[in-house]
């Protein structure tokens, strides 16, 4: 996982951490095709966009990840998607 490399230094999607070929793709047909556009997206309207887009359920880690890009796309340090696992969960839950 690319947990050294700075905000500055990510050129394209693959750059970022923890998305590789298939979450750039998800991410490239939401229209999103450079890191900086991620920037104040919100990443649950990402997921369910996703969702919607394929006609298919993602698997909620998708949503992690989505999480994990933006935020450090936003500022924050490079962690590996789980460390987003329980608040995802929370914003789950709160929605139901």
């Amino acid at each position: 996982m690319k947990l050294q490399i700075l905000k500055e230094e990510v050129q394209k999607l693959e750059d970022l951490p923890n998305i590789g070929k298939a979450a750039a793709a998800d991410l490239r047909l939401l229209g999103i095709f450079r890191p900086q556009e991620l920037v104040g997206k919100d990443p649950m309207q990402l997921y369910l966009d996703l969702c919607e887009r394929t006609h298919a359920r993602h698997d909620p880690c998708v949503l992690d990840t989505f999480m994990s890009a933006v935020r450090f796309m936003e500022g924050a340090p490079a962690l590996p998607w789980w460390a987003y696992t329980k608040e995802r969960k929370a914003l789950l839950d709160a929605k139901k």
